[in-house]
C-alpha cells in the first residue's frame, strides 16, 4: 500500500467504526455523520491507501482482505490513543465492561468483585450477563469470562478454573426416598432440565449407560445458578459445578450424594482481545482475578 504524506486520521476514525459495526449507517450514527460523509471517508482512505477495503453489498457491507488486515491495527491504534489520553487527563475514573456468564457473575464475581474495587478505587465496573459469546468488535465489554477451551481467535485467554459437574439435591428430597445410595436412585427423583448433556455423561461415567432420560420434561431455567435454586428449594435435582455451591454445601442446603466429578473439557476462562493486552484497565483485572485463583500470568 502506498500512502500519502498527509495522514488521513479522519478517515482512519470512519474506518474503524465502520469495520466494528459492519455498516456504514450504524458508523455514522455512532460518530454523528451522515451515510454519505462516511462513505466519503472511506473512499478517501481507499484512495490513499491504493486498495479496496470493503466489499459493497445491498444492505451489507463486508471487508476485503486489505480491510481485514488494516482493521485490527486500527483498533489497536485508537485504544492506544484512548488509554494514552486517560492516563494524562486526570480524569478520577475508568470504567472497565466485564461480560460474564450469569452463574460465574452470581456465584464468585459478585461475591469477590468489592476486593478488586478497593484496590483499584479508580476504576467502576459495569457487568452484563448472558449466556452467549460476546462479539468484541461489537459490543462495549473490555472483558469476558466464559466457559470452553480457551481457544479464540484474536483473544489472549486465561484458565481460571477447571470446571466439573456432579449432581446435587436438598437433603429433605432425598430423604423422600429413604436417602440417594446409588446412581440409579436419582431417578426416583424429578431430575432439572433432562435434556442437559451433562447427565448423560455423568451417568455412563457412573455406570449407568442408559439412564432413559428421553422421555422426562426439558424444561431449561436459563443459568446453572437457577437451577441450583430449584434443587435447594427440593424441587428436582440438578447437575451442578460444585465449586460454586461449596457454602451450600457446607451449610447443608445442598448435598452431593457421589465423589464422582466428570468433565466435558471446557473450564472457565478469562478472555480479551489481543490487540487491548495493554490496556491500564484491562490489566489491572487480569492480574488480580488470576491471583484469587492462584493462577499464573502465562
Amino acid at each position: 500500500m502506498k500512502l500519502s504524506k498527509r495522514f488521513p486520521l479522519n478517515a482512519l476514525r470512519v474506518f474503524e467504526a465502520a469495520a466494528r459495526l459492519g455498516s456504514f449507517t450504524r458508523a455514522g450514527e455512532e460518530l454523528g455523520m451522515t451515510q454519505t460523509a462516511v462513505s466519503y471517508q472511506i473512499k478517501l482512505l481507499e484512495e490513499t491507501t491504493g486498495e479496496p477495503l470493503f466489499l459493497r453489498r445491498p444492505r451489507q457491507i463486508l471487508l476485503t482482505e486489505a480491510g481485514e488486515q488494516l482493521a485490527p491495527k486500527v483498533a489497536e491504534a485508537f485504544a492506544m490513543l484512548q488509554d494514552a489520553v486517560a492516563s494524562i487527563s486526570g480524569d478520577a475514573e475508568t470504567t472497565l465492561h466485564i461480560h460474564s456468564t450469569p452463574t460465574f457473575a452470581s456465584q464468585w464475581l459478585a461475591q469477590h468483585i468489592g476486593t478488586f474495587q478497593l484496590k483499584h478505587p479508580k476504576i467502576a465496573v459495569r457487568l452484563a450477563t448472558s449466556g452467549s459469546i460476546i462479539d468484541f468488535a461489537r459490543e462495549p465489554s473490555d472483558i469476558a469470562i466464559r466457559a470452553g477451551r480457551g481457544t479464540w481467535p484474536g483473544l489472549r485467554a486465561h484458565l481460571l478454573m477447571k470446571m466439573h459437574f456432579t449432581p446435587m439435591l436438598s437433603p429433605a428430597l432425598a430423604a423422600t426416598i429413604g436417602g440417594v445410595h446409588e446412581p440409579t436412585d436419582l431417578l426416583k427423583l424429578r431430575i432439572i432440565d433432562a435434556g442437559d448433556p451433562w447427565w448423560v455423561q455423568w451417568f455412563q461415567e457412573a455406570g449407568v449407560p442408559d439412564p432413559g432420560l428421553q422421555g422426562r420434561p426439558r424444561s431449561r431455567l436459563g443459568a446453572q445458578s437457577f437451577e441450583a435454586s430449584a434443587a435447594i428449594a427440593g424441587q428436582g435435582v440438578a447437575v451442578l459445578t460444585p465449586e460454586f455451591y461449596a457454602d451450600d454445601l457446607a451449610s447443608g442446603r445442598l448435598i452431593q450424594p457421589f465423589d464422582l466429578l466428570s468433565t466435558d473439557g471446557s473450564d472457565y476462562w478469562i478472555a480479551y482481545p489481543e490487540n487491548r493486552r495493554h490496556t491500564p484497565r484491562i490489566r489491572a483485572f487480569r492480574d488480580w482475578i488470576l491471583g484469587e485463583f492462584g493462577m499464573p500470568l502465562d
